[in-house]
C-alpha cells in the first residue's frame, strides 16, 4: 500500500483518485457533482471496493472480505464511525489548508485509534528502491482503521500544510506535488478545463462589448 501516487489514474471502479495521498484520496469519497452531493461509499460493499481500488485490500482479498462483511451490523455500524472519523478530518485539513495547527483533540483521537489498531510495517522493492509500507491483512471490519489511521498520521506529519490545497471549484482536496506548488485544481480534465474555458468566454464578451 502507497500512500503517496506519482501518477494515478483519475477515476478507478467509480472513485476518484487525484488527492496523491491515501488520506486525501479518503476524504475525497464524498464528492459534490453536477446533480449534487455524492456518497461514494454508501455501504460496506462500496468501502471494500474502494480498498480495492486504493491498493489497501488485493482484488482476492477484496472479494473474500465483502462477502464476509457484507449485511453484518458490525461492518455497517464500522462503516457509520468511519465516515463520522472522515468529516473531522476534513474539518482538519480546511484547517490546516487555512493556516491552523491540528487541535490536540483530534491527535488524541487519532492517537488512540493508532494504539487500538496498529500497523504492521514491512520492507518491499519498488523496482530498484527499498519502500517501507504498511501490511493490511484485515478479518474484521474494525482491521481496517490501522490503515486509515496510519495515512492520516503520516499526513499530518510528513506533508507541509501549504502543500494542501483544495480545489478552486468544488470541494475536492489534493497535495500539491507540482515543482512550483501552483496546482489550483483537482483535475485539469474535471475542473481545470471548466475553469479555462469560462475565462476565455468572458474574455470574449469583453472584447465584443469593446466592439461596440
Amino acid at each position: 500500500m502507497s500512500n503517496t501516487s506519482q501518477a494515478p489514474k483519475e477515476w478507478i471502479d467509480g472513485f476518484l483518485f487525484v488527492g496523491n495521498h491515501l488520506a486525501l484520496d479518503f476524504l475525497n469519497t464524498r464528492l459534490v457533482l453536477a446533480e449534487g452531493p455524492k456518497e461514494l461509499l454508501p455501504d460496506v460493499g462500496a468501502l471494500v471496493r474502494w480498498l480495492v481500488a486504493s491498493d489497501v485490500l488485493t482484488p482476492q482479498k477484496g472479494k473474500t472480505l465483502a462477502r464476509k462483511w457484507r449485511d453484518t451490523p458490525r461492518a455497517a455500524m464500522f462503516l457509520q464511525e468511519l465516515l463520522t472519523f472522515r468529516e473531522r478530518l476534513r474539518a482538519v485539513v480546511v484547517r490546516q489548508e487555512a493556516g491552523y495547527s491540528v487541535s490536540d483533540v483530534f491527535i488524541s483521537e487519532l492517537n488512540s485509534v493508532l494504539k487500538q489498531h496498529p500497523s504492521v510495517i514491512a520492507l518491499q522493492w519498488k523496482g530498484q528502491k527499498l519502500d517501507r509500507e504498511a501490511v493490511v491483512e484485515p478479518e474484521e471490519p474494525d482491521d481496517i482503521w490501522a490503515a486509515i489511521a496510519m495515512a492520516v498520521a503520516e499526513l499530518l506529519s510528513d506533508v507541509p500544510p501549504v502543500r494542501l490545497r483544495k480545489c478552486e471549484t468544488c470541494i475536492v482536496h489534493f497535495l500539491d506535488t507540482s515543482k512550483k506548488g501552483s496546482r489550483r485544481w483537482c483535475s485539469m480534465n474535471i475542473c481545470g478545463n471548466k475553469i479555462k474555458v469560462a475565462a476565455y468566454q468572458q474574455r470574449k464578451r469583453a472584447a465584443g462589448k469593446k466592439m461596440h
